[in-house]
Parts: structure tokens; C-alpha cells; sequence
């Protein structure tokens, strides 16, 4: 049954900083409420670039789940679990493998991009080449339809989405599929079938893609349907056959704006990140010695905002009235550079405060950690679980 599902991941790579935080796990926890959320820690696909650096498993993985649960992910609101604890995906994995051409996994933008960044790591490998086909079934397992990616990902979700085809048109055209799906729609009921018929037609003949969401509503409601035919009726709709792995889409989401204590992109590679959790002391000299407009040599010289990296947290941490007075003393010489950098400081500091007393919990008791990862993996086993079942049915692969 399709639901609306939203899956994503992170690779445990290390502590998380507060560009993670804004760019990512702020929208997780909107999302929270708002969908049914699975967010696991990708674990195999770390390996894809780092096999030869076990040592990022391992601590790193918990590490990071205690970071997500800081930053307010909720594990009674969604379900946490670790990507390597579910096998389902593997299987997956291998079985997309048959099916799927070699040169669409090539032209996938990052595969070329991420072998020129990583020059130092031999990327010519079975895994690496793979991996975007690894990142689809982590989603067509869990039959997840809104995939939350920034712009450079969205090839990532059309590739899903063209495999989730090809496996459909292949896999999906069971003998006398039309009078099992006749058959279905009879058990619409007399009203419900003659409005799933005018949809439909209404989107096989005009494209309306008003009617196509209209009809699958209507489906999702369909209380009296068993699985098997409600899939033949989403793929009836769209003139194929019977729909086995859903469609994702991406789910859009704003590039995080959050800068590194030198103005670039916050990133452990330019060794310029405060992380989630960091000290308070840690903090407060981080921001007091970062670099300012180098025109403000002594402190009765004028600066420019506009130049300094103090002015971007400034555009993510302070209200208007706050960055009115930076632009006027900074422009006037009114107000010194460390002047400007303390309601900065009061700002992350404040943010950080909920996110180490909700990480305290679970560094005083780590047990709790892996009972919210056993829990969830044993809930995203279950779902995983019922898509390998048809998958294997229409792979002829059932042999009980």
C-alpha cells in the first residue's frame, strides 16, 4: 500500500555541525510531523568512498543518532535505524542490479563530479559505481514517495524513478492482468468505479495530472481492497501494469545558509565548523578570533559588512534591528568587531543550550541509543519486508 512516506539518510562521517543542523536536520524535524519519516544512518553507503576507513563506523554511527536526537528528532514521531541492520536493501540492491543498464548509472552527474573531487581515493570500483543504484533502493524498499534533496540530488530521485519504471514494465505485467484489474474496479463499488473510470480516462487521454491525483485519493481510501489489487489499480491508471515499486519524488529543500567561521561553506574539510554539541567555551572563542573585514585594522577604522564573515551568521542568527546596528556601526566605526561578534555568540549559544541538555540524556545512558536503533530497525525491517515479498513474487524468485 503506498503511503505518503519521506525517506533520507546521512553517512556517519563524523560530529555533526551546525551547518547539518540548518540544512538538514532543522527540515527533519518539520517533517516529522508532518509525514510518516524514516531517517537512517548510511553506513554501506560511507563505505562507497571510505572503504579503506572502517573507523568511520563504528562510533561515528552513534555519535551521529545522539547529534539527530539533540537536534530534535523525535524517535516516537519517526523511525531511526541503521541502514546495514536492514539486509532487505542489499537484496534490493542486487536484484535493481539485473535490470539496470550500465550507462544510466554512469551519466549520474555526481558519479563523474565525485571521482574528480576525490582524487586521492581509487574510485574505480563495483561499489562506487553503484552506489546511486544502492541510494534506489533504499527508497523503493520502503515504497517512500517524497525524498527531501537539495537541487543537486534531484538526478538521484529521476534515476529512482526511471528504475522504479523499468522494474514495473518488466516485472508488473502478470497473465490476464486487464481482467484482474476489470475485476478490481468492480470492487470500487458502483459509484467509486465509474469515477475511477472517468479519471482515469482523463488522464490516459489529456495527461491531467489533477484526475491522476484525484484517482489515486480515491484508491487510498478504498478501504475494501486487498494489496495486491490496489497495486493493480495504480498501475491500470497509468496504462501499465501491475505497480509493484512506487515513484518517488523530491521533496525540495533550501540549500543551508549556515557559513564556516571563514565565510566559506561550513565543512570539516576547511577545519571551519562549530559542531552541535561543542562547549560553550569552545564556542565563544571560535567567534571572538574569527576573521573580520580586513580594512578595520585598528578599531576607530570604518569596515564593511558586507566583507566580513561575522555579517553571515549575523544573516542567519540576528533580527532586523540587530543587523541594522552592525551595518551602521560597523560603517561608522561605532561599534567594535568584538562587539559585533557577541549577540552572535549569544545566538548559538542559545540555540546549542536545548541540544546538549537533550544529548545529556543518552551520553549518561547509551543503552537508550541502540533501544531507539534496535526499535527502529525492526520497524523499517517489517516495511522492507512486505516489499521484497512482492518483489520476489513478481521476480518469480517465491519458492515456499
Amino acid at each position: 500500500m503506498f503511503v505518503d512516506r519521506v525517506l533520507s539518510g546521512m553517512r556517519p562521517t563524523g560530529s555533526l555541525h551546525l551547518g547539518h543542523y540548518h540544512g538538514v536536520l532543522k527540515n527533519w524535524v518539520k517533517l516529522q510531523h508532518e509525514f510518516q519519516c524514516l531517517f537512517f544512518v548510511a553506513d554501506w553507503h560511507a563505505l562507497t568512498t571510505h572503504y579503506d576507513a572502517p573507523e568511520i563506523i563504528g562510533q561515528n554511527v552513534w555519535d551521529m543518532v545522539v547529534d539527530w536526537l539533540a537536534a530534535g528528532v523525535d524517535p516516537s514521531q519517526a523511525t531511526l535505524f541503521i541502514q546495514s541492520q536492514v539486509p532487505e536493501h542489499a537484496e534490493l540492491h542486487l536484484l535493481l542490479s539485473m535490470i539496470t543498464p550500465l550507462g544510466w548509472l554512469e551519466r549520474v552527474p555526481t558519479y563523474k563530479d565525485q571521482q574528480e573531487k576525490l582524487t586521492d581515493k581509487d574510485l574505480s570500483t563495483y561499489g562506487f559505481l553503484g552506489y546511486p543504484l544502492l541510494q534506489s533502493a533504499d527508497i523503493l524498499i520502503y515504497r517512500a514517495n517524497r525524498v527531501p534533496v537539495g537541487e543537486d540530488q534531484v538526478p538521484h530521485i529521476e534515476f529512482t524513478r526511471e528504475i522504479a519504471r523499468r522494474f514495473n514494465h518488466v516485472y508488473g505485467r502478470e497473465t490476464g492482468f486487464e481482467q484482474k484489474a476489470e475485476a478490481a474496479v468492480k470492487k470500487l463499488g458502483v459509484k467509486r468505479s465509474k469515477l475511477y473510470r472517468e479519471l482515469r480516462t482523463r488522464y490516459q487521454q489529456q495527461g491531467d495530472q489533477e484526475a491522476l491525483a484525484a484517482a489515486k485519493a480515491l484508491l487510498e481510501e478504498a478501504a475494501n481492497l486487498s494489496m495486491g489489487d490496489r497495486e493493480r489499480l495504480f498501475g491500470f491508471l497509468e496504462g501499465g501494469g501491475k505497480m509493484i515499486l512506487s515513484e518517488p519524488h523530491a521533496l525540495l529543500t533550501e540549500a543551508s545558509k549556515m557559513p564556516g567561521l571563514d565565510g566559506q561553506k561550513m565543512s570539516k574539510s576547511y577545519n571551519n565548523t562549530i559542531t552541535l554539541r561543542e562547549d560553550a567555551d569552545s564556542v565563544t572563542k571560535k567567534i571572538r578570533t574569527m576573521p573580520t573585514d580586513p580594512a578595520r585594522v585598528r578599531r576607530s577604522d570604518p569596515g564593511d559588512p558586507d566583507k566580513c564573515p561575522v555579517w553571515e551568521f549575523h544573516k542567519v542568527y540576528s533580527d532586523d534591528a540587530t543587523r541594522d546596528w552592525v551595518q551602521k556601526g560597523c560603517r561608522s566605526a561605532g561599534i567594535g568587531c568584538l562587539e559585533c561578534k557577541q549577540p552572535v555568540i549569544d545566538a548559538v549559544l542559545k540555540e546549542q543550550e536545548p541540544m546538549r541538555e537533550r544529548a545529556q540524556l543518552y551520553l549518561d545512558d547509551p543503552t537508550l541509543v541502540r533501544n531507539i536503533i534496535a526499535e527502529g530497525s525492526d520497524r523499517a525491517h517489517k516495511l522492507a519486508a512486505e516489499t521484497m515479498r512482492d518483489v520476489r513474487n513478481a521476480m518469480g524468485l517465491n519458492y515456499s
